[in-house]
């Protein structure tokens, strides 16, 4: 088979993972399939030291299937690693090796710090941490794996038996949790804490947390805020958030934690140990922000493979939001030329009115990046191009983005031609009031960009802005004549007025300039020659 397909199984001590992946010519890879099975290896390893008859079989039956998967989509090499559980089980090496008889599927059993260098691989390939000091958090069913780093480089690692299912196991004794037991549960908790991190703790600007718990916190805070993003990957939560949430749960039983929107069932009886561990993880680095990592472990397997084999740079360059960008612009075939010319018109005008609405760093990027995919809706059909761009971009892997920002950039780009942004529109409507704004003035930013360059020839080469009380004035700059572009930039401006609240008015900088020298100049001087000039491109938003 000439295309390449890789595999990777997590065998957790809560669940098992299985990801299958095919990888382009690029280096790139997409998923093709990613399966879970919650077979609770780890039940009762606390009490007895042992992998139970029952988890064992489950486990077999559960790789089994996996393998079964992974053969049929004709993959070259599967990764299979265990982690906790079958490390610290008495008979671990004996299901390793039944697995190994039964299966046909080799299984290596791996460290905790092996786990936190596998966690940290797929944090870096997902996220920007350049500058920021942090720590990379994988929650299990049987430890927990702390890794805190500045940007790229790790400072400090640590593998704990915090894990939800080991936890559980041991003060979980009652439903709801009583408050006695749930003390006792943070006081294990913090004192493990303070024992693997000695020295003075450092305060963290963010973590980043993979695993069951903390996709789930993702799930149950997105539910919470009724938001409806495409996917929790890169989500953003609170402490505040946490300790909420976690007080929630404590309140609840399992059944009624069954039913919790954003929470698996599977995952009811273990949560409130897991969101334990989190909040008390935010509390000890000082944390306020968590951000989510959906892929995590497994993921960290497969990077390691594409490297193991080659198949991608060992030292790859980093990853930029704006290379993202243009990686999947690119991936629609757009025409690459306007989307440039509109996003750095779009970027004058952006900085242009930035002192006065409060455009900083973060709304330029969302704008840039809007501009840059605005017309990838091509890709499917010219017709009703605009609402596939909504749809292309909100599911898209766009690097450095949050869901909620991907939400935005989105709607920006659905916004760029025909209808306004409406209450009816389902979509529009879900986004909260500032949102709602943002969408409106940096839609309308792009909708007049993208009809100043109406010919898609680029002759609009600067903008000056003069903004009074009710009107902003934009003189345009070009070499030649503009004439289809003024009229290009009023007939899609409706959007920029409703939304700043301020009448339009666009105007040649060349024909004014022209007519300003014929009233000055004496009788008889008067020429028709009149100088463009060439706007410079607006600072970068990276």
């Amino acid at each position: 088979m000439s295309r390449k397909r890789l595999a990777a199984i997590d065998i957790g001590t809560n669940s098992i993972r299985c990801i299958v992946v095919e990888l382009d010519k690029a280096g790139k890879y997409k998923i093709l399939d990613d399966e879970k099975a919650t077979v609770r290896l780890g039940e009762g390893l606390a009490r007895d030291q042992t992998i139970s008859a029952a988890a064992w079989q489950r486990a077999v039956e559960a790789l089994s299937r996996m393998k079964k998967v992974v053969d049929g989509y004709g993959v070259v090499a599967v990764e299979a690693v265990a982690t906790s559980a079958v490390r610290q089980a008495a008979n671990g090496e004996a299901w390793v090796r039944a697995v190994a008889a039964q299966v046909g599927l080799p299984i290596t059993v791996i460290s905790g710090e092996q786990e936190a260098e596998l966690a940290v691989a797929s944090a870096l390939h997902n996220f920007d941490m350049e500058g920021v000091h942090y720590a990379v958090v994988d929650i299990g069913g049987g430890s927990v794996e702390i890794v805190t780093a500045m940007g790229s480089h790790v400072e400090e690692l640590r593998s704990l038996d915090l894990g939800a299912v080991v936890l559980t196991d041991q003060f979980v004794t009652s439903d709801p949790l009583t408050r006695v037991d749930h003390q006792r549960l943070r006081r294990q908790i913090r004192k493990t804490l303070k024992s693997a991190f000695p020295d003075a703790r450092p305060s963290l600007q963010c973590l980043i947390g993979s695993g069951g718990t903390m996709t789930a916190i993702a799930g149950m805070v997105m539910a919470m805020r009724k938001e409806g993003y495409g996917s929790i990957h890169g989500y953003e939560v609170l402490r505040s958030e946490v300790v909420h949430l976690l007080a929630m749960l404590l309140r609840k039983g399992i059944k009624e934690r069954r039913t919790l929107p954003g929470l698996h069932p599977d995952r009811a009886d273990i949560i409130v140990a897991g969101v334990t561990v989190a909040d008390e993880l935010m509390s000890f680095f000082s944390a306020n922000l968590l951000r989510v990592n959906e892929r995590g472990i497994r993921e960290g397997l497969i990077l390691g493979a594409l490297k193991k084999r080659r198949l991608i740079p060992a030292l790859a360059r980093p990853r930029s939001w704006r290379h993202g960008v243009l990686e999947f612009a690119r991936s629609c075939h757009h025409d690459e030329g306007h989307a440039m010319h509109v996003a750095r018109l779009a970027m004058a005008i952006c900085d242009a009115l930035a002192f006065m609405f409060s455009f900083g760093k973060k709304e330029r990027q969302l704008l840039e990046a809007a501009a840059l995919l605005h017309d990838v809706g091509y890709f499917i059909n010219y017709a009703g191009h605009h609402k596939h761009s909504y749809h292309l971009v909100r599911h898209a892997d766009l690097f450095g983005f949050t869901p909620r920002e991907r939400e935005i950039i989105a709607q920006i780009a659905r916004y760029h031609r025909k209808a306004l942004p409406k209450k009816k529109h389902q979509e529009f409507d879900r986004l909260t009031p500032p949102d709602q704004l943002l969408v409106r003035r940096l839609g309308g930013i792009l909708r007049l960009a993208d009809g100043l360059d109406r010919r898609r020839a680029g002759v609009v080469t600067g903008i000056d802005c003069t903004i009074a009380p009710s009107a902003v004035t934009f003189r345009l700059h070009g070499e030649e004549d503009i004439g289809v572009e003024l009229f290009g930039g009023k007939a899609k401006g409706d959007l920029f007025e409703a939304a700043f609240g301020k009448k339009l008015i666009l105007v040649s900088a060349r024909e004014t300039a022209q007519l300003h020298a014929e009233a000055v100049a004496p009788a008889g001087c008067r020429s028709s020659a009149s100088a463009g000039r060439t706007g410079r491109r607006p600072p970068s938003s990276e």
